[in-house]
C-alpha cells in the first residue's frame, strides 16, 4: 500500500510519519510504502502525472496549494483513493465532505485516532480491492466476496456454493457448462478447479490427500486422477507463494 503524507510544517511531517510507522509495527501483514512531501505543489504535480497513491494523509491549509485543491485534483483524476485530513481547524470540514474524505482529523494528532482512521482506511481500501462473484438464484443475483467462497460443485446442473461460515447456496438452473460459470473464479489464484465438477478456494485447504481435498469446514472435496498431479504442484506452489 502507497501511502502519501504533504504537510508543509516539517515537525507534523515527521510525527505523522512515526506514528505511520508505529502502526505499521503493529500490523505486519500490512506492507506499506511511504512517501513525504512538504512542498504541496510538488505533490499537484505528481497527481497531475497520474502518480497516485492509495492513501493520502493531508493537511489543509498549505501554501501555493491547500490539501482541499489537492483532494479535487485526485477526485478529477476519477480516483476514489482514501484521504484524510489532518489540520488545525475545524473550519474546513464541509470541504473535507465534499472531496468524500473518510476522516477529519485535528492537530495534535491523538495517536488512538489517528490508529481508527488507519484501520477505517484499510477495511475502505479492501473492499474496493475485493472481488465478487455474482451468482443467480430463485431468490434473484447475491454477491459474494471470492474469499467468502469455499468451494463450489456442479450437482445436477445447478451450482452449489459452499460458503466459509457454514452456509450453501444454490444457483438456479445452468444453462452454460460448469467451466463458464467459474471461468471469472478460475482467474483468481485463490481458486483451483479440482475435478470436473468441483472448484476450491486454496486459502480454506486442511489438507490434501491423495484421492481428495479435506477443506476447513469439515468436507471433503475429490480430486480427479487426471487432476491429480496438477493439484499437487498447483497446492504446493501455493503454500510456498503465501508463506514464504
Amino acid at each position: 500500500m502507497k501511502i502519501v503524507i504533504c504537510d508543509d510544517r516539517i515537525e507534523d511531517l515527521l510525527k505523522m510519519e512515526k506514528l505511520l510507522l508505529a502502526y505499521g509495527l503493529s500490523h505486519a501483514k500490512e506492507e506499506f510504502v511511504i512517501e513525504k512531501y512538504s512542498d504541496p505543489a510538488l505533490l499537484y504535480h505528481k497527481i497531475q502525472e497520474n502518480e497516485l497513491a492509495d492513501l493520502y494523509l493531508l493537511d489543509m491549509v498549505m501554501p501555493e496549494r491547500t490539501g482541499v485543491e489537492i483532494g479535487q485534483l485526485i477526485r478529477k483524476c476519477g480516483a476514489d483513493n482514501i484521504i484524510i485530513y489532518i489540520t488545525s481547524s475545524d473550519d474546513f470540514a464541509l470541504d473535507a465532505y465534499g472531496v468524500h474524505a473518510v476522516r477529519y482529523l485535528l492537530k495534535p494528532i491523538a495517536e488512538a485516532e489517528f490508529c481508527e482512521a488507519l484501520d477505517y482506511a484499510l477495511s475502505c481500501l479492501k473492499m474496493k480491492k475485493e472481488a465478487f462473484y455474482l451468482l443467480k438464484t430463485k431468490e434473484g443475483l447475491v454477491s459474494l466476496a471470492h474469499s467468502q467462497i469455499e468451494y463450489i460443485e456442479n450437482s445436477s446442473r445447478m451450482l452449489c456454493v459452499h460458503l466459509a461460515g457454514g452456509d450453501t447456496l444454490k444457483s438456479i438452473f445452468i444453462r452454460k457448462s460448469f467451466d463458464e460459470e467459474i471461468k471469472e473464479l478460475v482467474g483468481d489464484k485463490n481458486f483451483m478447479k479440482v475435478h470436473k465438477s468441483f472448484l476450491i478456494n486454496l486459502k480454506y485447504v486442511k489438507k490434501l490427500n491423495q484421492h481428495d481435498i479435506l477443506m476447513e469446514s469439515g468436507n471433503c472435496v475429490p480430486v480427479s486422477k487426471v487432476r491429480a498431479a496438477d493439484v499437487k504442484k498447483e497446492y504446493l506452489s501455493y503454500v510456498i507463494e503465501r508463506y514464504q
